[in-house]
């Protein structure tokens, strides 16, 4: 975009969610199938097919032909992977910007691969300022780690990781998975994975590393989540 000189923000990408459904009840967003059954269920193609009025069709494509052209073949076969604008997995899209006195210039919520009851939750903070750590004490019962804790990761964005690492789907303490705990809410500056799954505050900004809200937080300030 930036090299198009197209202006794209954040919010632009809150406004889009807000507009388009969820269709693909493709885990970690849906909670059955794979890229294989989406595959097999009519793929890329079959899925742009159903949502064909949110799109510009006369574009062209990489291949010269245009998005019209590209999908007037395409097929579902069947609708409870690709599902029907009428039976969607979510109504609203499976991602969403959220700012705060933390992410002032703002952080990206999956909450669609999130538990619902932690979308709106208030818990005290465990902080680490770096993923080595993390990984050397999460499960360190004196660190006093509960399911209502907000795990805190810090020095992992652009700059402090560096190159904003797929850190952000921090690790739940063994003794919780022990004790029947899925997910928890968790937030830093640094990225995770499109199949990964919870409640994972992400690319919060500015980064600690440059000086933003994040690296002000001490274990055991509250945090409040309001998506």
């Amino acid at each position: 975009a930036g090299r198009a000189g197209v202006r794209l923000t954040l919010d632009d990408f809150d406004r889009i969610a807000r507009t388009v459904p969820v269709l693909a009840n493709v885990r970690p967003g849906g909670r059955t199938y794979l890229m294989e059954d989406f595959h097999f269920a009519g793929g890329l193609p079959g899925f742009l097919s159903r949502i064909t009025d949110l799109l510009h069709l006369d574009r062209p494509t990489v291949s010269y032909d245009t998005m019209r052209e590209q999908l007037a073949s395409a097929q579902v076969h069947n609708d409870d992977v690709i599902r029907t604008r009428q039976n969607p997995v979510a109504a609203e899209g499976g991602v969403a910007v959220l700012r705060g006195n933390l992410c002032p210039d703002g952080a990206v919520i999956k909450h669609i691969a999130a538990e619902p009851h932690l979308l709106k939750h208030t818990g005290p903070a465990v902080v680490f300022d770096d993923y080595r750590t993390m990984q050397r004490t999460i499960d360190d019962p004196s660190l006093g780690i509960t399911a209502d804790s907000v795990l805190v990761l810090r020095g992992a964005g652009p700059k402090g990781g560096p190159g904003m690492p797929e850190y952000g789907m921090l690790p739940i303490p063994e003794y919780l998975l022990k004790q029947g705990v899925r997910d928890m809410v968790r937030i830093s500056d640094a990225r995770m994975s499109g199949t990964s799954y919870g409640t994972c505050v992400l690319h919060v900004a500015p980064e600690s590393y440059v000086g933003g809200p994040l690296a002000l937080v001490r274990t055991g300030d509250p945090i409040t989540l309001d998506v």
